[in-house]
């Protein structure tokens, strides 16, 4: 609660919240601007009464403060010579490392203070006793985590034209804005407010906190609501909405992602001369986590709903391929069709780019090649599939000529070895890529992200094709892109097939069945796809170690799966990561769907001789 113009007793509010903010094991604590006087105070902030109690209130903090490691950021009027200005100060362990002043004054209510300088340079002030830094350009750097730089500015200058905070992130490196803040409410305001600040996060590639002036502030004119944001690279961590009761919100800020995601990005802020650099360093603990951590991230991370997420895929994948087709004069698509998940999307996103080019669906050759392992459900809905979509469909057994195959290189067929396998994965390959040499046509590939990343393909095989049309999409993003597909389906037929597809077990079907049903299920061997794709992501989207992964994963997945579990699986992944990049070092073209792709031509470079020891090693030493 405030109490305006009373800095004495905004002095014991704030040393409340401090104590409430070390019992959560906060270790940045945000509050408002102004909040030792108020920020409706008025002309009252003429009087030197006021200001010299606000100093007062300062001090008081300071003095209480000496025994805590949290790092507080406070607004408070402050007189320099004949000028006043709004300014938030930074203070940890009882010392003021800098103040912050107000740039952009343009209401009424602050017709009191006078604006920052335009250049932004810093010079010493005495302040409540002590000698501090004061300007626009401080950076507060934490010496034992070298991605957390923080950087205040207040109120509506996070609004104006060229922020603080804009200067902040571009030209001083700063992952982190605060905003001591008292915006007034509006009916429709805070709603604008969290989108514009959501852009200013997501422009920058930084945390931003926002706290807002409440209950206690006048209202003569206005009103003031306590909405507060956390916010990480444009995304809401934590909000607390107009009007509702509680002190503090509480979130953890990944500070290491902004500063990958920067680099990713090509953002690498400046850090030019301008920049003061205030050190500070706290006791590195590990943080409970409070914030969600998505099971699905790479549906989270486009920022979509599943729906939408599940078109834009689609439509990227159709319209590459239309290109390609136009480029290639292409007679035909070919497909190799399982009646699986991955040549179903595959089969939809031809289907879409030939709509695209009012050419015939008859054009999409599909060829099903029944072998070995292939059961009766797959081999139906493959059927069903093709005929619903109104494609060409040939179907082409190869058993004999498999078995030949062995009895040409001495195999014996008794022998369900690796060599069993591939031999089926590549005499379809074959047949695919002399379909289309023959109709004058392209082999559209099935293979998706996961399964490259896992090396879950045959080399030569199902690996190659002449266009990979999912090579960007992992397993668990088909799901969502088939699921919306049936979803929308106006044929009750098609939806049907669809929906038994996604019931299907995921399985290469190169071993004999089991009583007729599938006998190899792909989860079985590799671990659920849900927890494979969480590891990809933070592999290769943010270059996160297994430590980090581990740690996201059982949050993520708590109550899913036992912690053994996960770091088996974790374990799996890097073993198969690194034994398998020389699968991806060769492969097609193939359009980007999302953030990651392992097209050797610029989207991904690794050796392929790279050795594991190092992730297994922090791996294993958990």
């Amino acid at each position: 609660m405030l109490y305006l113009a009373d800095p004495a007793r905004n002095a014991e509010s704030v040393l409340s919240l401090v104590r409430e903010a070390e019992k959560e094991g906060a270790a940045v604590l945000v509050l408002p601007e102004l909040c030792l006087t108020g920020a409706t105070c008025g002309d009252l902030f003429l009087q030197s009464i006021l200001l010299s109690a606000a100093e007062t209130a300062l001090r008081r903090i300071c003095d209480e403060t000496k025994d805590t490691e949290l790092l507080i950021f406070l607004g408070l009027p402050v007189r320099i010579a004949s000028a006043v200005y709004n300014c938030v100060a930074a203070i940890r362990q009882g010392r003021i490392l800098g103040v912050t002043p107000k740039t952009h004054l343009h209401t009424a209510s602050e017709r009191c203070f006078a604006s920052a300088d335009s250049d932004g340079a810093s010079r010493v002030i005495s302040l409540a006793g002590q000698e501090t830094v004061f300007g626009t350009n401080l950076v507060y750097c934490h010496d034992s985590v070298a991605s957390l730089r923080i950087s205040a500015e207040v109120g509506s200058d996070a609004f104006a034209a060229m922020s603080p905070s804009a200067v902040s992130c571009q030209c001083y490196g700063a992952t982190v804005i605060v905003n001591c803040a008292a915006l007034p409410e509006k009916a429709g305001e805070a709603a604008r407010r969290r989108d514009a600040l959501c852009s200013v996060s997501r422009r920058g590639i930084c945390g931003y906190v926002l706290a807002c002036a409440g209950m206690g502030e006048s209202s003569t004119d206005e009103v003031y609501s306590g909405h507060s944001l956390i916010l990480e690279a444009g995304e809401i961590l934590c909000e607390r909405k107009p009007f509702r009761k509680g002190n503090l919100i509480y979130s953890e800020i990944d500070v290491q992602s902004l500063d990958v995601e920067r680099l990713q990005s090509g953002m690498i802020p400046s850090v030019t001369d301008g920049a003061h650099e205030i050190h500070f360093d706290t006791t590195v603990i590990k943080t409970s986590l409070t914030r969600q951590i998505s099971r699905d991230p790479f549906l989270s991370g486009t920022g979509l709903a599943p729906h939408a997420a599940a078109q834009e895929i689609l439509a990227i994948q159709a319209h590459g391929l239309v290109r390609r087709l136009a480029h290639t004069g292409a007679k035909c698509a070919v497909i190799g069709i399982s009646g699986g998940l991955d040549s179903t999307l595959a089969l939809l996103a031809s289907v879409q780019a030939f709509d695209l080019m009012e050419r015939p669906r008859r054009e999409i050759i599909c060829v099903t090649m029944p072998c070995f392992g292939t059961s009766s459900r797959t081999r139906d809905n493959a059927v069903v599939l093709c005929n619903a979509l109104g494609c060409e469909l040939r179907c082409i057994p190869i058993t004999d000529a498999v078995l030949q195959h062995f009895r040409d290189i001495g195999h014996d067929p008794e022998k369900t070895d690796v060599t069993y396998e591939n031999a089926q994965a590549r005499e379809r390959t074959q047949i695919l890529m002399d379909i289309a040499n023959r109709e004058g046509g392209i082999v559209i590939g099935t293979g998706d992200l996961s399964e490259l990343a896992l090396g879950f393909a045959t080399y030569n095989g199902d690996h190659m094709s002449m266009y990979g049309l999912n090579a960007t999409v992992p397993k668990t993003m088909i799901r969502h892109v088939v699921s919306a597909y049936a979803d929308d389906c106006t044929d009750p037929e098609l939806a049907q097939v669809l929906r038994d597809i996604l019931a299907t077990p995921v399985s290469p079907e190169l071993l004999p069945p089991s009583n007729g049903g599938i006998s190899q299920r792909t989860e079985e061997i590799l671990g659920d796809y849900i927890l494979q794709d969480f590891f990809i992501y933070y592999t290769l989207r943010f270059g996160f170690a297994p430590k980090k992964i581990l740690r996201m994963a059982k949050r993520a997945f708590f109550g899913e799966y036992t912690d053994a579990v996960i770091v088996e699986k974790l374990r799996l992944f890097y073993r198969r990561f690194f034994a398998q990049q020389f699968k991806r070092s060769c492969l097609p073209d193939g359009p980007a769907t999302g953030e990651i792709s392992f097209s050797p031509r610029g989207a991904f470079s690794m050796p392929s001789d790279a050795a594991a020891a190092l992730w297994l090693s922090e791996l294993e030493s958990m």
